[in-house]
């Protein structure tokens, strides 16, 4: 190993793992923990591996040669393939707002950018410093910044649905594969276009930044309150008569007894639950940290039995008053 592979290396593997760092430090709210984008790094790696066998297996039976292989199905087949990480995490609300779309989107770009440049380093090491600073400042960044678009188009179509239609991924997608495509042509010489991503990049997340903290902020001060509302309504002796308790009332209709007992402390420890994690949020906007306590855990553990004994029909029964969005499901994971 000489010292010239000591200086390609960091060029090579560094300006991505750097950039992602600078996003994770923008995000006052923290809504991403170190460990989950560790994880998602790695699973971005795996990807690496999974596109080199799909491409593999096409280039043997496509009708293209390298280069435009590289730039018509390569391109197609990394994204689909990074896209359905963010997507699986859009399932299981591990995202709620465009801060943690565009954070797991460039880590799940920079794992594979790390894989692939890794990859290079041992099969094309001796490469000019010239190939490293495309690969680690241009192409490494523009495989964060694609995915990273495509979780944050992905997040404006699909915020207010809980039931996502596949259909709205589709435009996020287009533009990461068209991205990429166009990247991989080089319109222009590959340290213009390196220099042009390194200039055009950081502006536009530093403006999903900042419009996201700023529908954060007025989204948790309007929830905050109709929770507490919906909480102090519960604890009154004016639930029976109001409109959440004379549902519940003619539920007893459709549902046994004890089930019905079961959803009216199921909707009490949900609302408890998402004040809880509206409060967290709070303390982190102002740089304020508070660990999750065993009684919230129990809680946690109270409202998954409560979850098995009410049943999905009673579940969705209830949804009206749940506020049970995306959002809201993110919110009980960031303190789950």
């Amino acid at each position: 190993m000489n010292a010239e592979f000591l200086i390609r290396a960091p060029v090579g593997l560094l300006p991505v793992l750097v950039f992602l760092i600078a996003l994770l430090y923008l995000d006052s709210y923290k809504l991403v923990s170190f460990r989950t984008v560790l994880v998602v790094i790695a699973t971005g790696a795996l990807v690496t591996v999974a596109s080199y066998f799909v491409n593999g297996f096409l280039f043997t039976r496509l009708p293209f040669e390298f280069a435009s292989f590289s730039r018509y199905v390569a391109p197609v087949v990394e994204e689909v393939l990074k896209a359905l990480v963010i997507v699986y995490l859009f399932r299981s609300h591990r995202i709620g707002f465009l801060v943690d779309s565009a954070i797991m989107g460039f880590a799940v770009g920079a794992g594979f950018a790390l894989a692939e440049n890794i990859h290079y380093l041992q099969t094309a090491g001796q490469a000019n410093m010239g190939v490293w600073i495309v690969r680690g400042f241009g192409t490494a960044v523009m495989h964060g910044g694609v995915t990273a678009i495509f979780g944050i188009v992905s997040q404006v179509l699909t915020e207010r649905s809980m039931k996502i239609n596949p259909l709205l991924y589709l435009p996020g997608l287009a533009a990461a594969i068209m991205l990429h495509s166009l990247f991989n042509h080089f319109p222009v010489h590959p340290m213009m276009q390196t220099l042009i991503i390194m200039i055009s990049l950081p502006p536009l997340l530093l403006f999903v930044f900042q419009r996201s903290a700023k529908r954060m902020h007025d989204w948790l001060e309007v929830d905050f309150d109709e929770d507490a509302d919906l909480l102090q309504l519960i604890q009154s002796g004016d639930f029976v008569d109001s409109k959440v308790g004379r549902f519940l009332q003619d539920l007893r209709q459709k549902f046994e007894g004890p089930v019905v007992v079961d959803m009216l402390c199921y909707l009490r420890l949900y609302t408890e639950l998402a004040l809880r994690a509206k409060g967290v949020l709070m303390m982190r906007e102002n740089g304020l940290d508070t660990p999750v306590g065993e009684r919230t855990r129990a809680k946690f553990e109270e409202l998954s039995y409560l979850e098995t004994s009410i049943g999905k029909t009673g579940i969705l029964a209830m949804r009206p008053f749940l506020h049970m969005t995306r959002k809201d499901l993110w919110q009980l994971y960031v303190i789950g």
